[in-house]
């Protein structure tokens, strides 16, 4: 019986470095409202858990309607050395975040950056799936 749960958790821990091994990292910003108009889908109101794409994600508009789960990983500034909150969030791609002005991977709304860290820091370091 010993054996079996032993090899239980043996795959449920490959299981988990494997999902952790996938996250692609980056940099989150945020913006404000109005949210609409956006790039994806104009006037519709998609609620506040959204984001913008930057060109690393765009991928010609076929990031539209994607989904990514954001998590803080750290700060980018001394400003605010522990801006995470330890949790994470599903956002809706349904902006564009142009070049240079777009700072970020993922330009987040203010309600969504502020569920994964401390608005003051302004961009932080993700993962994101």
């Amino acid at each position: 019986m010993g054996v079996v749960i032993r090899a239980l958790i043996m795959v449920i821990m490959a299981i988990s470095m494997a999902s952790v091994a996938n996250a692609a990292q980056g940099t989150a910003t945020f913006y404000t409202p109005p949210y609409v108009p956006s790039s994806c889908n104009g006037y519709q109101n998609d609620g506040v858990m959204i984001a913008a794409a930057s060109d690393a994600i765009w991928d010609n508009r076929a990031a539209c309607g994607r989904t990514y789960r954001v998590k803080c990983t750290g700060a980018t500034n001394l400003g605010v050395p522990q801006p995470c909150k330890g949790t994470n969030v599903v956002v809706k791609i349904v902006d564009y975040c142009p070049s240079p002005a777009c700072r970020g991977t993922i330009d987040l709304s203010k309600e969504a950056f502020s569920k994964i860290a401390d608005p003051d820091a302004g961009k932080i370091k993700i993962e994101y799936t």
